[in-house]
């Protein structure tokens, strides 16, 4: 099991790349860097917190888990 800040830092890791990618993708869509800003940065809210609770909730599950 790993601790909460190790679950924390991989969160915010992975949403930090979402934000980039999200930011990308909305300046693609609106033509406008402050409306993909804005959007990308609800989303990556979002994300990081369902990914966080995500994550506590599988380590909770014994499923396909292989014990030496």
């Amino acid at each position: 099991m790993e601790s909460k800040r190790r679950t924390w830092a991989k969160a915010l890791t992975w949403q930090l790349l979402g934000l980039l990618v999200s930011l990308i993708v909305g300046y693609f869509f609106t033509g406008n860097w402050g409306s993909a800003g804005g959007l990308s940065l609800a989303l990556a809210g979002a994300g990081l917190i369902t990914y966080a609770l995500h994550e506590r909730l599988w380590q909770r599950i014994q499923w396909g888990l292989h014990r030496l």
